[in-house]
This record gives C-alpha cells, sequence and structure tokens, in this order.
C-alpha cells in the first residue's frame, strides 16, 4: 500500500512526492526498500501495488530504477487500509489461485530483512490454516506515536490470539502498556487471500461487494490496473483493523524484533539515523556545537546549531520546519495551517517530477515565471497550448525537437526558440542524455492549469 500522504514529515515530504518516495536513508526510498524486501522469488510472488493516480509515475519510476516489476493497481480515491487490502487480495485472487499474502505499507523500515522473511514464512504457515496474522513488534521505548496490541493466550510457540487493540496512548498509558507486554502495532497482516475476502465479506459486505465489482469491471491505462471508480466509490472508507481485525475470532499476533519503524515523524528517522557521541544526526550539511539530541535535513543550506537540545532543522528549497524533535503530532497542526495560509507548500516542492521528467521553478514575480525543465531520455510533453503566456526555451544542454504549429525544429545547446500564446506546442527529447533547458515565461497568468492538452502520451489530455 503506497498511497498515503505522510503529512508528518513536512517539509521533505508533500502531498505529490510523499514520504514513501524519499531518500530518507540512503540512495533507496522506503518504497524501493520495502519492493528489495520482498524480492526473494523462492519465498514472495510478483508484488500487487495499490496506490493510486496521482502517484502511479512515481510507482512506476521508482520501480524501473531498481529494475522491479509488479502489477499496480490505481484507486480512484482513498478508501483507507480496508478496501485497500481487499482490493489486493481480491485481485490476487482473481489472478490465480488462492495465494497467502503478506500486506505491507510502503513508508516502513525494517533493518533486519533477513528476519522479516523468515516471520513472513512461519506466519505464512499459520496462514494456511485460516488465521489472520499480525506481526507485534516487540517495543525499544514507550511510544506515543503507535498504536498497541495486547497479546492473549499462546495458540502455538511464537503465535497469540489477540486480547485487544489499542490507540495511540500517552505516554504514562505507553509506559504501562510496555510493562504489561503489549506490542506495537506494526500494521503488517499475513493471510490467504481468499479467507481475508470471506472474512471481510462477514463484516463488512457492502464494502467487500464494492470492491470486488471494482476489481471485476477494472481497466486498464498504459501498463496500470484502474479499478471502476463508481463501484470503489461505494465501499467504507475504514481501517483495516477497525473493519476486521478488532472484530474477527480469527485474529493472530506474532511478536517479531526486525527492525521496525513506521518512519511516522522526524523522531523516528532521529532514531533509525548513525548519530555522533552528542546523539546528533544529519541527513546532508550540518555543524553541531554545544547541541545534543538534535537532527538536521539539509541538501543544500550548511545548518548550524548552537546551544540548543533535542530540536529538528528540515530545510528544503521553499521551506525551513524548526521544532521539537519529540513533537511528532504539533505537525499535523502546522501543515493543517499551512493548507489554510500556503496550501502550494503543503503540496508540491519546488521540483515537480512529472512522467517526462521534471521542472523546477527558479524565479517569479509579476507577470513572469523561469523553470528549469529536465527532459528524460525518450521523453516527450504533452501537444498543448496555453491562452496566457508565451514561453521562451534555451537549451543548456542536450538536444531537442520542437513543435510549434506545424513547424517541428531541432535544437542544440546554447539555442533558443520563442512559443507564442495559443500556439500548439510540443517539447521531447529524442537524445540518449537527458535534456535541459531554461524556460522564461511572460504573460497575465502564469498558473499550472492554463494548459489545454491536445495528445497526450500519458493519457492526460
Amino acid at each position: 500500500m503506497c498511497g498515503g500522504a505522510g503529512t508528518r514529515l513536512w517539509p521533505a515530504s508533500r502531498e505529490n512526492r510523499p514520504k514513501q518516495f524519499l531518500p530518507l536513508f540512503g540512495p533507496l526510498s522506503t518504497f524501493q526498500d520495502a519492493i528489495r524486501r520482498v524480492s526473494d522469488p523462492a519465498l514472495f510472488g510478483r508484488p500487487i501495488i495499490v496506490t493510486n493516480g496521482q502517484y502511479r509515475f512515481l510507482v512506476a519510476e521508482q520501480l524501473a530504477a531498481i529494475g522491479a516489476e509488479a502489477d499496480i493497481l490505481l484507486e480512484p480515491m482513498r478508501r483507507d487500509s480496508g478496501p485497500a487490502i481487499v482490493a489486493g487480495a481480491a485481485y490476487a485472487h482473481r489472478r490465480g489461485g488462492d495465494p497467502v499474502m503478506v500486506a505491507l505499507a510502503a513508508d516502513h523500515v525494517v533493518t533486519d530483512p533477513a528476519a522479516f522473511a523468515k516471520v513472513c514464512r512461519i506466519a505464512g504457515e499459520a496462514a494456511l490454516e485460516n488465521l489472520i496474522v499480525t506481526f507485534g513488534v516487540h517495543p525499544t521505548r514507550p511510544a506515543t506515536e503507535y498504536g498497541y496490541i495486547g497479546p492473549a493466550q499462546s495458540i502455538r510457540p511464537g503465535l497469540h490470539a489477540i486480547e485487544r487493540f489499542v490507540e495511540k496512548p500517552d505516554a504514562e498509558t505507553a509506559a504501562r502498556y510496555v510493562a504489561e507486554g503489549y506490542l506495537w502495532n506494526s500494521g503488517n497482516f499475513v493471510f490467504r487471500a481468499g479467507f481475508l475476502l470471506e472474512e471481510y465479506r462477514r463484516f463488512e459486505p457492502e464494502s467487500e461487494a464494492a470492491v470486488a465489482a471494482a476489481i471485476a469491471e477494472s481497466g486498464t491505462d498504459l501498463s496500470f490496473v484502474t479499478l471502476q471508480p463508481e463501484a470503489f466509490a461505494r465501499a467504507t472508507a475504514k481501517s483495516i483493523d477497525y473493519a476486521l481485525m478488532e472484530r474477527t475470532t480469527h485474529a493472530a499476533v506474532m511478536p517479531v524484533s526486525y527492525g521496525w519503524s513506521d518512519v511516522g515523524s522526524w523522531q523516528a528517522v532521529w532514531e533509525l539515523s548513525e548519530r555522533d557521541r552528542d546523539g546528533n544526526a544529519a541527513h546532508g550539511h550540518a555543524v553541531f556545537t554545544d547541541t545534543r539530541g538534535s537532527y538536521v535535513a539539509s541538501e543544500k543550506q550548511l545548518v548550524a546549531l548552537l546551544g540548543v537540545d533535542n530540536v529538528v532543522v528540515v530545510t528544503t528549497d521553499d521551506a525551513v520546519l524548526v521544532a521539537r524533535r519529540e513533537d511528532g503530532e504539533g505537525l499535523r497542526r502546522v501543515v493543517k495551517k499551512l493548507k489554510e495560509v500556503a496550501p502550494s507548500l503543503t503540496e508540491d516542492h519546488l521540483k515537480v517530477h512529472r512522467p517526462w521528467g521534471s521542472y523546477q521553478s527558479l524565479d517569479q514575480g509579476d507577470r513572469y515565471q523561469v523553470k528549469r525543465i529536465v527532459v528524460k531520455q525518450g521523453g516527450r510533453l504533452s501537444l498543448q497550448l496555453h491562452h496566457h503566456r508565451a514561453e521562451h526555451w534555451v537549451v543548456v544542454r542536450g538536444a531537442a525537437r520542437v513543435t510549434i504549429g506545424d513547424k517541428v525544429q531541432m535544437l542544440h545547446e546554447n539555442e533558443s526558440v520563442y512559443v507564442p500564446s495559443g500556439a500548439r506546442h510540443r517539447l521531447e527529447n529524442p537524445g540518449k542524455l537527458d535534456l535541459e533547458l531554461i524556460e522564461v515565461q511572460t504573460g497575465s497568468y502564469l498558473g499550472e492549469d492554463d494548459i489545454v492538452r491536445i495528445e497526450d502520451d500519458y493519457h492526460r489530455s
């Protein structure tokens, strides 16, 4: 499942490029790490990814970058983890047989993938006996950002019935849960596809029928599977815990220790990062003086911290966050306020990714905007026009094939072309290197919604 927005890691995570697609701990994103974690063909089959149209090209691009393949299901709207898992199970069932499945979130970190594979194998054996197994993580601290599971009597060695699920507690309650042997609720599940569908149908018959219809009536768009919108809209938005796990008598919890985190806060990122002797960690450029227990993420600017403890500083091209390290829930309030006063800062970075490449705003003022555009090898933008702006393109690197009206021409480095307002035009990269160019826009309105797509390789017209 990789359709969430990840607001608690703002400003690095934005609505259109959330945390599961960010390289927080190395060259790969947590989504790519999750795919790598289930890549052993001796144990795992072809993955099924449940996401939405907004992220489909990000998913495909990041899969290609690690040489992985998967079936990608597109939800027409978010309906929480219950319908998402049901959709994956229904699709797997239709794909053939009645497989045992593991349902994972794309934004989790596992530091011991060998131990993870081992518990998947053991849980898979239990799933064949019609148990729905969730992984309960042994707590390493009294965390307030996780839900907890109270294990009951042993069903077999290493597997317990579930006494109860509990929501995220306050600090005092969390400490009591840890002392009483409660486990963190990881949100990972192992089950037989057909049995999960039967149980979901028992407790949520209308939702299960809606998702089943959305799968049965699904279509294809390029290489993506599109769930039928009207049918899927009838499913109730509900988490798998509320819809099923807290109601079924076939739920079981397996206590595990494989270095798990849901990376739900900058506190979690700090915990997973390599720290110096004063407990400071950095991703990018940072200097710490008389500072303890702090975290900095800054890829471009140098950040210097002096005489402060337990803080987080995160910089991007267009925003800076300074916060108490442990105040993860407070960031929700910040993002909520930003959506009122500066919504664009919660939606996109200055660098915006597109299926053909990316663009980044460099400067903007009254009636003008300057962008840096990168078009991948073989990529091309839609054939389009603008009603309110003209554009001037200057090639910085590579070669561009430019269509303006009925004229097609090649541009090379240091060459430029003018695109008048209202002219049909297209930009493409026929070369073997990425095409880079500077675009200067001028006009009365420069918003991205002033694009009329006439033809588009990515079905956005």
